[in-house]
């Protein structure tokens, strides 16, 4: 029992101190180890593993809406990236640069890419004739390079898992209205997948994508009322066309240029997934990405029929589910530890009483209520239990968020919100990127998202009071 509580007290409480919480969970729940080069991660099997989930729920989503998926080079030459100046001046900062092949010094720096922008607009060039070829709904699983100073596993990395999505259209409409419908897929995915609420909205030109005519997000807040990015999506007008010269030819026989968008989700969804659901015994994985969601634990395996059991009821419910059996050596209280640990959504115990009652027992990850059911019954019970599992956790997060939005009205009201009350704050801006630097100056709060869904709360800015254009989103930020 000693290693049982052992494995429990080596993750600090998120209450005492949430950072060194989050470090303690990825790192007892085996998702990542720490790698020699400075700022990157290896994904172990338990993390890799959950990305998995992600990645091909996502690309199903995508193919259902036409995308392609297609790879591109990992190297920009530096001429191809100068093209679009607004682009490198966002990410110079960031860029990581090969100057040498081998021994000998390269002609011209190559950047390893911080993202694919001017890739896909030089393939668009040479591809891109007549409106025929439109549009181009391509997207790409990859990883990227951003030379980050601070660093925290999944959620700031300089090499890290994305996706990218890049299209071509021959309307500035057409082009919207995919940026809009992937902005809506992520919040689908991340609501019903995830089970994490996200808030939707166009970013503020001080906040938007480097040389995007318009970047919508959304926003996840997590439990210690941080916001979290967790998806963008970008229009881009015809800017990168005018500057890789993307022209096609119309039905009207005239040359115009197209309009592109870019979109974009990574391995930082991980980070979320933790922050939001995550407890002081570890993981809580949402069952619709959850690698394994049924663990099956035998008691008292080494009796007679114990093991021949439980490898009956794994075959039982792999039908309805993705389920394992635990039949190492280890205790069975080291094993309900280390299966709360990874998050497993439900649990079933069985043991020698319990096959002579003919019975099972169930036990929720995330609430830890149990469930003793009859083993004839056990198939339908698993099923509905990992469905109430993945509401109530979205329904949980819901609550949470809800409860940490607060409204402010007057700048006094705004800063003390943010210094005594974590979470979203909503407050109206006037627009004058005078005022949001102002208030991040003087909170460190940002603007998160100017929401759809807006709400007139007075009439004045929160800043400055002059009047108010528009309702904003702000919070502190990972």
């Amino acid at each position: 029992m000693a290693s049982d509580k052992k494995l429990v007290e080596a993750i600090t409480s998120m209450e005492d101190d949430f950072a060194q919480w989050y470090t303690d969970v990825v790192k007892k729940a085996e998702l990542i180890e720490y790698s020699s080069v400075k700022g990157c991660m290896i994904l172990r099997p338990a993390g890799y593993s959950i990305w998995e989930m992600i990645q091909k729920n996502l690309d199903a989503r995508f193919k259902e809406t036409g995308v392609e998926n297609v790879y591109m080079p990992m190297f920009i030459p530096e001429s191809l990236l100068n093209k679009e100046k607004d682009h490198v001046e966002g990410f110079a900062p960031e860029v990581a640069w090969v100057t040498h092949g081998g021994s000998e010094a390269l002609s011209e720096r190559m950047c390893i890419r911080p993202t694919s922008e001017t890739l896909f607009c030089d393939l668009y060039s040479n591809i891109v004739q007549s409106y025929r070829d439109l549009p181009k709904v391509y997207n790409q699983w990859c990883s990227v390079c951003r030379w980050e100073k601070t660093t925290r596993p999944f959620l700031r990395t300089t090499e890290f898992l994305w996706q990218e999505g890049h299209t071509a259209h021959a309307t500035a409409q057409e082009a919207e209205e995919r940026t809009i419908q992937m902005l809506n897929l992520y919040a689908d995915f991340c609501e019903n997948e995830l089970a994490i609420p996200m808030i939707k909205g166009k970013k503020t030109d001080k906040e938007k994508f480097a040389g995007a005519e318009a970047t919508y997000t959304i926003e996840a807040l997590m439990h210690d009322g941080k916001a979290l990015q967790s998806g963008t999506s970008h229009n881009f007008g015809d800017g990168f066309a005018k500057a890789f010269d993307i022209q096609y030819t119309d039905k009207d026989n005239t040359l115009k240029y197209v309009h592109q968008t870019s979109w974009g989700m990574t391995t930082r969804l991980i980070g979320a997934v933790i922050m939001v659901h995550g407890d002081n015994s570890g993981l809580v994985l949402p069952p619709r990405i959850a690698p394994t969601q049924v663990m099956i634990i035998p008691i008292m395996q080494k009796k007679e029929g114990v093991l021949e059991k439980a490898a009956e009821l794994k075959e039982m419910l792999s039908g309805v589910c993705r389920v394992k059996v635990d039949d190492s050596d280890k205790t069975p209280g080291f094993k309900f530890a280390e299966s709360e640990m990874r998050g497993i959504p439900l649990r079933v115990e069985i043991g020698p009483k319990d096959i002579e009652a003919n019975q099972a027992v169930i036990v929720r990850r995330d609430t830890r209520e149990k469930y003793v059911v009859c083993i004839d019954e056990l198939q339908g019970k698993v099923e509905e239990l990992l469905v109430t599992v993945q509401k109530d956790m979205l329904e949980r997060a819901t609550v949470h968020r809800d409860a940490h939005t607060t409204t402010a009205t007057t700048y006094e009201e705004f800063k003390d919100a943010v210094a005594t009350k974590p979470g979203f704050i909503k407050a109206m801006w006037c627009g004058d990127e005078a005022c949001e630097k102002k208030i991040k100056e003087d909170t460190t709060a940002t603007s998160r998202c100017m929401p759809f869904v807006q709400e007139n709360l007075s009439d004045t800015c929160v800043c400055c009071g002059k009047p108010a254009k528009t309702m904003v989103y702000w919070g502190k930020a990972y």
